[in-house]
């Protein structure tokens, strides 16, 4: 595999998370890279979304992600990820090893947050499996996942989509937890250094989350991106 296509979530209320994500991502991959933003009006545009608004959602991609098997017209390999992310490894290292047997992979946490808010003040909401579907290697090709159809991404519970029900167990991969890193909570068991760092609290792009864990990186990465001047949106 020599090219990979990756989805980033967008919300507008984190322009710069997008953007300072994809540039990261870009700037460390050896693969070709084919980068998307999960923009809600354009896939409203195109009618691949068109749920009613969900008040529990806690970004404009909560729900979107799961439709990459389908604009992928079921074909191939992708990658989702959350905006919040940096990237500090290539991506490549990511597919070297992929089984064809699993629909998707991710870091299958066993996590429970302390804080009771996210980052913009959403209420924080606890889930099984919660965080995997942040980062997903999706193997858009494999038959379970022709289950998700424009229709069913529409019509599904947050619980069936965000905790893989469309799936049996065995289908779902397991990925190194430095894929998704999550800030703040990683780092009190594992002493690696992370291959993409989660602010799944709240990131430096805010200005009350500018102490957290990797916030010197993610700063770094944003003034490089601006000094460069690249237009990746």
């Amino acid at each position: 595999m020599n090219k990979l296509s990756c989805f980033i979530g967008y919300d507008s209320k984190e322009d710069i998370a997008y953007r300072v994500c994809k540039y990261s991502l870009k700037k460390r991959s050896s693969l070709k890279t084919n980068i998307i933003s999960l923009k809600l009006d354009e896939l409203v545009a195109k009618n691949y979304y068109y749920r009613l608004i969900d008040p529990l959602a806690s970004t404009q991609f909560t729900y979107s992600r799961f439709l990459v098997p389908a604009l992928m017209n079921f074909k191939g390999w992708a990658l989702f990820c959350d905006c919040d992310f940096i990237f500090l490894s290539d991506v490549a290292d990511l597919i070297k090893n992929v089984d064809e047997s699993k629909a998707v992979y991710c870091v299958q946490h066993d996590y429970t947050p302390k804080e009771k808010h996210k980052m913009d003040g959403k209420k924080q909401t606890i889930y099984p499996r919660k965080n995997w579907s942040s980062f997903i290697l999706f193997n858009c090709s494999h038959p379970s996942n022709k289950k998700l159809t424009v229709d069913l991404v529409n019509q599904e519970t947050g619980a069936f989509l965000h905790q893989f029900k469309w799936l049996k167990d065995q289908e779902i991969g397991s990925l190194d937890e430095r894929w998704n890193w999550l800030e703040g909570w990683t780092s009190n068991h594992n002493n690696n250094q992370p291959f993409a760092v989660h602010f799944t609290r709240g990131g430096p792009w805010f200005s009350e989350w500018q102490d957290v864990e990797y916030a010197k990186e993610w700063i770094k990465e944003r003034n490089e991106y601006i000094s460069k001047k690249f237009e990746l949106i």
